[in-house]
Formats: structure tokens, C-alpha cells, sequence
């Protein structure tokens, strides 16, 4: 099976040498997106969880660009530098994902630009 990035001007820039998307048959793999607002490139103010909604918006503007949609993701990876902000990163999450929540985890680790989160995820094609 053959991969293809998926590259487009209405995705966040990445941060580094990779790819936002790659497509594999029916599956995106989406490389982690931090709370970093595309149009300012800078964490909004607001603390965490102004941060983590820009995360999660940037997620969906991703899976938008690729053909898909936050419903058509199955598996997220959502990196935290701090375990003390998980109950309001599961409020999000459960904003973000309403019903038929994707699979989760969620790692504490240290992340790049003292950045607080950081979203990966496997969704499917709307083909």
C-alpha cells in the first residue's frame, strides 16, 4: 500500500521537516497539533485551555483539509506537560467529541516551545 502527505494552505504550518497528513488506503495519520494559532503563530492568551481549544481546532482543520472530519477520527494521542490540567483536556475532548469518542491516550511529557498540549491522530477517509 502506498502513503501520500497530504499538504494544504488551510492547514497549520508545521513545526519541523514532516508531514501534517499522511494518507494510507482509508487511514490519515495526523501528526500532533499544538495549540499554536496558525494566523498569529503564537498560543493564544488564555492560559491551558485556550491553548488545548486551539489544539483541537487545529486538529479538525487538518482532518477537514484531508477529506475528513473530527467524526471520522478512531485513535488520538493527546500529549500533556502537566497532568494537573486532564480535567479540563476531558472537558474539551468531550466538546470536541460529543458521542462515539475515539480511542485515547494521553502521555505527560515535555514538550517543544514550552508548549502545554499537543493532539496526534488515526482517522478514516470520508471516501
Amino acid at each position: 500500500m502506498e502513503n501520500r502527505a497530504i499538504e494544504s494552505a488551510d492547514m497549520p504550518r508545521a513545526l519541523g521537516p514532516y508531514s501534517q497528513v499522511v494518507q494510507v488506503g482509508d487511514l490519515l495519520f495526523v501528526a500532533g497539533q499544538p495549540g499554536i494559532d496558525p494566523a498569529t503563530g503564537s498560543v493564544p492568551d488564555g492560559g491551558f485551555e485556550a491553548e488545548a481549544r486551539r489544539a483541537f481546532l487545529n486538529l479538525a482543520d487538518v482532518l477537514g483539509a484531508a477529506g475528513s472530519g473530527m467524526d471520522r477520527v478512531a485513535k488520538t494521542t493527546v500529549f500533556m506537560s502537566d497532568a494537573a490540567n486532564f480535567a479540563a483536556m476531558n472537558a474539551l475532548y468531550g466538546e470536541f467529541f460529543p458521542s462515539n469518542a475515539p480511542v485515547r491516550s494521553t502521555p505527560i511529557v515535555g514538550l517543544p516551545r514550552n508548549l502545554q498540549i499537543s493532539i496526534e491522530a488515526i482517522a478514516v477517509t470520508r471516501g
